[in-house]
C-alpha cells in the first residue's frame, strides 16, 4: 500500500517501482538482431566448403580437376543437407507438437516470417536507408496525417468557437456505470485477453509505440502506406478492456447505437451487411426494379477523428462522472514513438484522431460515426460497418431513384463536413444492379465530383456483380484457392511428411475458412457456379488423406469426416438464420420472418428467392412451428459478478478409482454438514425419440416431456429451472440443488456463457435471493 497526498506522485512512484524491479528480474535483447543463420547447415558442409576454398586456392596457382571434383562434392553436401533438414522440419508438423509450434512451422514452410524488414523509404522524392531517419519519416508521415492542420478552414473556425464551450462531466449523482472497479471485472478482462506485444513501461498509457504495418496492394516505399498500430502498456490496456466493457453495456442497453452499424458489436458481423444487400436486390429483382447501390470510402477515418466531437456525442447521450472523464483524459496529449525493429524515433505528438490498435479506439470511432446513418432518409436503405458505408435504393423509375440517392449524399456531405470526416470522391464507387440493361446509369455527384460506376465491386470481402450471379466472385475465390494449395502439397508427401490430423487442420484453416466466408450470401449463386469450388475441395481431402485421383468422394468425405461444401454451406446458412431470430433488435429479423413475397417467389421460379425464403425451404416442415428464443445481449451489468459457485464433494475423487462405499460416506458427510437445507435432485434424460427431465423433493417427482430435438444439456437446465421454480412457489428459504451434469455447473460458474437458458437461470436465482431465499448447486 502506498500512501500520499499527490495522486500523480503516488503514480509515479508505483511506476518507477515496477519499472526498476522488472530491469532487476527481466533480461533486455541487444540493439540489433543476430544475423539469419541456415537452418540446415552442419559440420559436413563446413567441411567440405572448407575443402572447396582450399582447392580454389590451388586451383589458381596450379589449375587441376581436383578444384571441379572438390566444387561438386560441397554443392552435393549442401543440397543434401537441405532436403534432409526440410524433409525432417516438415515431418515435424505432427500431432504432438502444440498448435503455436504447428502454425509456426507452417508459417515459415511458407516463407512468412513475423517480421518484414522495411528496406527503404521515400522521403521529399529522395531515397532514405538508414534505420534512424527511416523511423524519423515514418514518424513525421504518422504526425502529419493526425495534425489538425489537415482540416478545412471553415471547420477550424467551427472547431475553436465550439471547443471553447467546455464540456462538464461533474456530477454528484449516483450513476451504476461510475461504481468502483470490482476484483470479477479484473478477472473477466484477465480471462479473455491475449499474448499481445506490449507497450512502454508506464501506467498512464499516454505514450504508445507504433509499429507500422504495410498496406496490402500498396507502394512500401511510401511512409504513408503504413498503419499505425499503437501498442500501450499492458495495465493501461486492461483498464481500457474495463472501462470498454461498462461503455458497450451502457451504449447497448439504452440503443445509442443505430442498429444499421453492425462493427464490433455482439452477435453482429459483416455478413449482416453483405445479407441485407443481397437481399434488397433479389427483392428488387422480383419485382422488375433496378436497384443502384452507393459505397462510399472515408479517407484516414480513424487518424483525422475530432477528439472534441467523441466527447461531445457522450455528453449529449447523457454520460456523466468518471467514466467519460476517464475517456477524456484517454484522449488528451497523447504521445508516439515508431518503433522498428529496435530503433526508436523521436517522440511526436498525435494531435487528433483515435490511436489504432487500442481496445477503446473501436467504440469510440463508433460513437463519432453513430449519427451519420441519421441524415440518411428513411427511403434509402443503409448499412455500416464501423467506416464500411453503403447506401442503396430500387425503384421502377429510375429518375425517383437518382433524387432519393442524390439527397442522401447531399445530406452525407454536409454531415461530414460538419464533423471532419473526408469522403473520397475517386474512390467511392457506384453499381446500378439490373437483369436487362435497359436503363442507363443514373447521374450522382459527390462534392461536385460524378461517382464512378462499375460492374463488378469488392465489398468487405465478396465481389458483387450487377446482375448478382457471383460468377467474379467464385473465380476470384477459386484462383486464390488453388494457389494456398500448395501449401498442402508442400507440406504432404507419400513417404514423408506432416501428418493427416495436421493437414486437415491447416486445410480448414487456411483454404476452408476462405470458402465459408460469405457462403451464406454467395450460396445462391447458380449450381454450375458453386461446383466449380468442389474441385478445391476434393484434391484437399486427397492432399490430406494421400488417397489416389481414383478415390470415390463420399469414401473421402467418410474418411476426413468433412462433408460436401453443399451440406456444409447449407449448415453455415441455417446457423445464421437462427441467430438472426434470436435477436428481437437485428435489422433483418423482419425481413426474414415477412412472409409478403413468397407468393410472388413462387410465381416466378427463375428468379432466386432471398435469404429468409432459402432458409423455409431447406427446413423440415416440423422446424416452422418451433419458437426460437431470443437472447439479451446486455441484461446484467458487467460491474456485477454473474457465476454461481458450487460445491463438489467428490473434488478429490474420481468414479472409476474410488469405492462407492467411499462416496456414499463422502455424500453422507455433505447431506449432514448441509442438513438445514432442503435437496432437490434434478435430472435429464434423452433417447432416441423422447426427451425428457425431472427432479425429485420431500418425496414426489415432478417430471416432463420437452421437444424432440432438445439436447442432452438443455434438459439438464431445464430440470434445474423447474426446480427452482418450485422453490419460488412453495416459498423454501434454504435449498440445495443437486445435478450430474459437470458441465452444466461449469456453464453456472463461467461469467461469458453465451446460452440463454443458463442467463434465464441465472437471473431467476437473483430474483430469488432478493427475495431472502438461500439456494445452494451441488
Amino acid at each position: 500500500m502506498v500512501e500520499g497526498e499527490n495522486l500523480n506522485e503516488v503514480v509515479n512512484l508505483v511506476t518507477k517501482t515496477i519499472i526498476s524491479a522488472s530491469d532487476a528480474s527481466i533480461p533486455k535483447s541487444g540493439l540489433s538482431f543476430p544475423k539469419n543463420r541456415k537452418p540446415w547447415w552442419n559440420k559436413y558442409c563446413t567441411d567440405t566448403n572448407r575443402d572447396q576454398r582450399r582447392a580454389w586456392n590451388v586451383f589458381r596457382r596450379h589449375p587441376t580437376l581436383a578444384n571441379q571434383r572438390a566444387k561438386s562434392i560441397a554443392r552435393w553436401a549442401r543440397r543434401k543437407s537441405e532436403r534432409g533438414h526440410w524433409i525432417k522440419f516438415v515431418s515435424g508438423i505432427n500431432s504432438s507438437a502444440t498448435a503455436k509450434e504447428m502454425w509456426d512451422n507452417v508459417r515459415r514452410a511458407c516463407g512468412i516470417y513475423p517480421e518484414k524488414r522495411i528496406s527503404c523509404l521515400r522521403k521529399n522524392g529522395q531515397e532514405v536507408r538508414n534505420i534512424s531517419e527511416m523511423v524519423d519519416a515514418l514518424a513525421e508521415a504518422f504526425a502529419s496525417i493526425c495534425s489538425a492542420s489537415n482540416y478545412t478552414e471553415p471547420f477550424l473556425t467551427h472547431k475553436n468557437c465550439t471547443e471553447r464551450i467546455k464540456l462538464r462531466f461533474q456530477t454528484t449523482k449516483h450513476l451504476s456505470y461510475n461504481t468502483d472497479l470490482t476484483i470479477f471485472e479484473l478477472h473477466t478482462a484477465l480471462s479473455v485477453i491475449k499474448h499481445t506485444s506490449p507497450g512502454p513501461d508506464e501506467i498512464v498509457g499516454k505514450h504508445a509505440f507504433i509499429i507500422p504495418i504495410p498496406k496490402p496492394g500498396k507502394d512500401p516505399q511510401d511512409p504513408l502506406n503504413y498503419r499505425p498500430i499503437a501498442l500501450t502498456s499492458c495495465m493501461c490496456k486492461l483498464f481500457e478492456r474495463i472501462v470498454n466493457v461498462r461503455l458497450v453495456h451502457i451504449l447497448e442497453k439504452n440503443e445509442y447505437i443505430s442498429p444499421f452499424q453492425n462493427g464490433f458489436r455482439k452477435s453482429r458481423s459483416t455478413i449482416d451487411n453483405l445479407m441485407s444487400l443481397e437481399t434488397d436486390i433479389r427483392v428488387a429483382f422480383l419485382k422488375r426494379n433496378n436497384l443502384v447501390s452507393i459505397f462510399f470510402d472515408i479517407y484516414k477515418a480513424y487518424d483525422r477523428t475530432w477528439r472534441y466531437g467523441i466527447m461531445k456525442n457522450l455528453y449529449d447521450l447523457g454520460f456523466r462522472g468518471n467514466l467519460p472523464i476517464f475517456v477524456q483524459n484517454f484522449l488528451k496529449q497523447r504521445f508516439f514513438r515508431v518503433r522498428l525493429r529496435n530503433t526508436y524515433s523521436n517522440i511526436f505528438c498525435q494531435e487528433e484522431g483515435v490511436p489504432q490498435g487500442c481496445v477503446l479506439s473501436v467504440t469510440l470511432f463508433i460513437l463519432a460515426i453513430n449519427p451519420i446513418l441519421s441524415v440518411i432518409p428513411q427511403t434509402v436503405q443503409k448499412n455500416l460497418y464501423v467506416d464500411d458505408l453503403h447506401i442503396s435504393c430500387y425503384a421502377r423509375n429510375m429518375q425517383l431513384i437518382e433524387r432519393q440517392l442524390q439527397t442522401a449524399i447531399n445530406n452525407i456531405v454536409e454531415w461530414s463536413n460538419k464533423s471532419v470526416f473526408t469522403i473520397s470522391a475517386q474512390k467511392t464507387i457506384c453499381i446500378h444492379f439490373c437483369k436487362r440493361p435497359l436503363h442507363p446509369d443514373p447521374e450522382l455527384f459527390l462534392s461536385g465530383v460524378p461517382i464512378r460506376f462499375q460492374d463488378n465491386y469488392k465489398f468487405l470481402g465478396i465481389v458483387f456483380d450487377k446482375r448478382l450471379t457471383f460468377l467474379p466472385h467464385t473465380a476470384s475465390l477459386l484462383k486464390r484457392c488453388l494457389r494456398s494449395l500448395n501449401i498442402l502439397r508442400t507440406l504432404s508427401n507419400t513417404s514423408w511428411g506432416a501428418d493427416r490430423s495436421c493437414l486437415l487442420r491447416v486445410y480448414r484453416s487456411i483454404i476452408r475458412s476462405m470458402i465459408d466466408y460469405g457462403s451464406v450470401v454467395y450460396g445462391s449463386a447458380r449450381p454450375p457456379y458453386l461446383k466449380r469450388l468442389d474441385y478445391v475441395h476434393h484434391q484437399a481431402i486427397r492432399l490430406c488423406l494421400g488417397a489416389f485421383r481414383t478415390s470415390p468422394i463420399p469414401s473421402l468425405y467418410a474418411e476426413a469426416f468433412e462433408p460436401s461444401l453443399s451440406s456444409r454451406r447449407d449448415k453455415l446458412s441455417l446457423s445464421y438464420y437462427f441467430r438472426i431470430l434470436s435477436n428481437d433488435n437485428h435489422p433483418l429479423r423482419g425481413t426474414l420472418l415477412n412472409g409478403n413475397n413468397n407468393r410472388l417467389f413462387n410465381a416466378r421460379p427463375s428468379c432466386i428467392p432471398h435469404f429468409g425464403l432459402r432458409m423455409r425451404n431447406i427446413l423440415p416442415d416440423t422446424f416452422h412451428d418451433i419458437k426460437v428464443h431470443t437472447n439479451d445481449f446486455c441484461g446484467h451489468p458487467p460491474w456485477m459478478e454473474n457465476s454461481i459457485s458450487y460445491i463438489n464433494p467428490f473434488r478429490n475423487f474420481t468414479k472409476s478409482d474410488s469405492n462407492n462405499s467411499v462416496l456414499i460416506s463422502l455424500f453422507n458427510q455433505h447431506r449432514q454438514f448441509y442438513q438445514s437445507y432442503q435437496p432437490v435432485f434434478t435430472d435429464g434424460s434423452k433417447s432416441l425419440n423422447h426427451v425428457g427431465c425431472a427432479y425429485f423433493t420431500n418425496g414426489h417427482i415432478i417430471s416432463y416431456k420437452l421437444h424432440s430435438f432438445t439436447s442432452v444439456f438443455s434438459s439438464e437446465i431445464t430440470a434445474v429451472y423447474f426446480a427452482l421454480k418450485y422453490i419460488d412457489v412453495h416459498d423454501i428459504r434454504k435449498s440445495i440443488l443437486y445435478t450430474d451434469s459437470m458441465s452444466l455447473l461449469e456453464s453456472l460458474r463461467s461469467s461469458s456463457t453465451r446460452n440463454p437458458l443458463i442467463k434465464e437461470i441465472k437471473d431467476f436465482y437473483r430474483h430469488l435471493l432478493s427475495k431472502g431465499a438461500r439456494i445452494l448447486f451441488s
